[in-house]
């Protein structure tokens, strides 16, 4: 009983966002443990607190686009569309240019291209976000930086990865910067 409600929340996530999580099914058909340790991982990357969610998309955009250039990043950028961060944003962070983005989500997409290149800056750019939204702000940075580069990686280690594909904003397909870093 409870494989049949997982399934139907898969087949609802790939149905809501038009993605396919057939590597989710895979690991519920090898080991139900297994799906519910990623089910506790996604709401780890789904922690959100203090910190605008344009911010908040940013850093995650800019983790996945490290990992994935395809339905892993249309995804995220679905999401964030839904929360209602700006199209002219989504656009700016796809294209990686820093020029056309507000400051907060500038902020947030320079502090994840450090993280993710191990960048002496990142220090200085965590203490501006500490002083800015507080430590929950912090977390829920680090937890989207993270759980947006483990998902692409777990699809690709699966068999599941895809290669490009044309990402789309407001219904119109947008360049995209092929990394983030």
């Amino acid at each position: 009983m409870l494989k049949w409600l997982m399934r139907r929340r898969i087949g609802a996530l790939e149905r809501d966002f038009g993605y396919d999580a057939s590597y989710m099914r895979d690991i519920l058909n090898a080991d139900r443990a297994a799906f519910m340790a990623m089910s506790r991982t996604l709401a780890m990357a789904q922690y959100h607190k203090d910190i605008p969610a344009a911010a908040w998309h940013a850093a995650k955009i800019t983790a996945v686009m490290q990992e994935d250039c395809g339905p892993c990043t249309q995804i995220a950028v679905t999401m964030a569309e839904r929360d209602g961060v700006d199209p002219g944003v989504l656009r700016a962070l796809l294209a990686g240019e820093e020029s056309r983005m507000p400051e907060d989500v500038m902020l947030a997409w320079r502090y994840a291209r450090g993280v993710i290149a191990h960048d002496a800056e990142a220090a200085a750019l965590r203490g501006l976000i500490l002083g800015r939204w507080g430590p929950r702000s912090l977390v829920s940075i680090a937890f989207a930086i993270t759980g947006a580069r483990l998902f692409p990686t777990l699809k690709y280690a699966l068999g599941h990865g895809q290669a490009c594909v044309r990402i789309t904003v407001a219904g119109d397909a947008v360049p995209v910067a092929r990394r983030a870093a």
